[in-house]
C-alpha cells in the first residue's frame, strides 16, 4: 500500500517506521515547509492518506485528500466541528474516511471498558465519576480527544450527568476532566468512580508512540479499498 503522511512530526515519523516494517511504501511526507507538494497529482500516487497535524489544519488537509480521491486516516483531534463535512464529502467522491481521537489497540479496548463499566455503574449515584488525564506539554488541546470520548461514552450510560467540564470539580451535573501536560507523557488516562466507602478506577498509561502508530496504520490497512465513515471499533472489533 502506498501511504501519503501528512504531518511528518514525532507520530508521523513514528507512524513511518511501523508503515514500512509492514511492508508499506511511504509516497509523501508533508510538513509546513513543503506543504506546496500537497497537490492532487501528488496525493493521487497514495492509496491512503494519514493526517497527524493540527486542529486549525486538519479539515482543509482531510478534504483536500478526500476531492483529490485519497482515503484519509485522521488522528488530528480539536476539529469536531468539521467531522461532518468529511464524512459527506468522503461519501460523495466514493471515499473512506477514519477518524479517532485515539489510535492505540490498549485505548481502543479501554473505550470498551469504559462504557461497560459506565453502564453498570448507572443508578450508583453514590459514586462521583472523574477524568484525569496527562499528556506530553507539546499536546495542543485540552481535555484531549481521548478524554473527550471517554466523557461522552459515559454521559451516555449515566442518567444524572449530561455534560463534561475541563477541570472542574464544582459541577454536580458536570464529568470533570483534570488535564495534566507533562514534558515525555505519551499518555495516561484515568476513570475514577469514588465514593465515601470506595473507589473505583481503571487507567491506561502508554509507554510510548509505537501503539498509536500500529493502530493508525492498522485503520489505513482497514480502509483501503472501501467507501464510507468508519472507527476504530471496526478495525479491532468488526460487528462485534
Amino acid at each position: 500500500m502506498n501511504i501519503a503522511l501528512i504531518g511528518y512530526g514525532k507520530m508521523g515519523h513514528a507512524i513511518e517506521q511501523t508503515a514500512l516494517k509492514r511492508g508499506h511504501n511511504i509516497v509523501q511526507r508533508i510538513t509546513s515547509a513543503n506543504k506546496h507538494e500537497m497537490n492532487d497529482a501528488n496525493l493521487k500516487l497514495a492509496d491512503v492518506a494519514i493526517e497527524f497535524t493540527n486542529p486549525a489544519a486538519a479539515k482543509d488537509n482531510v478534504l483536500q485528500c478526500l476531492q483529490a480521491g485519497v482515503s484519509v486516516v485522521c488522528g488530528t483531534t480539536g476539529w469536531n466541528d468539521g467531522l461532518v463535512e468529511a464524512a459527506r464529502i468522503a461519501k460523495e467522491t466514493g471515499r473512506a474516511f477514519l477518524h479517532a481521537s485515539n489510535f492505540s489497540v490498549g485505548v481502543n479496548i479501554f473505550f470498551e471498558v469504559n462504557k461497560l463499566l459506565a453502564s453498570l455503574m448507572n443508578g450508583c449515584t453514590d459514586y462521583n465519576v472523574s477524568i484525569e488525564e496527562t499528556h506530553h506539554t507539546q499536546k495542543k488541546d485540552a481535555p484531549s480527544g481521548t478524554g473527550i470520548t471517554l466523557a461522552e461514552q459515559i454521559i451516555k450510560e449515566l442518567g444524572h450527568k449530561n455534560h463534561w467540564t475541563l477541570n472542574d470539580l464544582n459541577d454536580e451535573d458536570g464529568i470533570p476532566i483534570i488535564a495534566h501536560r507533562v514534558e515525555n507523557v505519551p499518555g495516561t488516562h484515568k476513570v475514577t468512580y469514588s465514593s465515601s466507602i470506595d473507589d473505583i478506577d481503571i487507567i491506561h498509561t502508554a509507554h510510548n508512540r509505537e501503539g498509536f502508530a500500529l493502530g493508525a496504520v492498522l485503520a489505513a490497512e482497514y480502509i483501503n479499498g472501501k467507501t464510507g465513515v468508519f472507527s476504530m471499533r471496526d478495525v479491532l472489533f468488526g460487528n462485534k
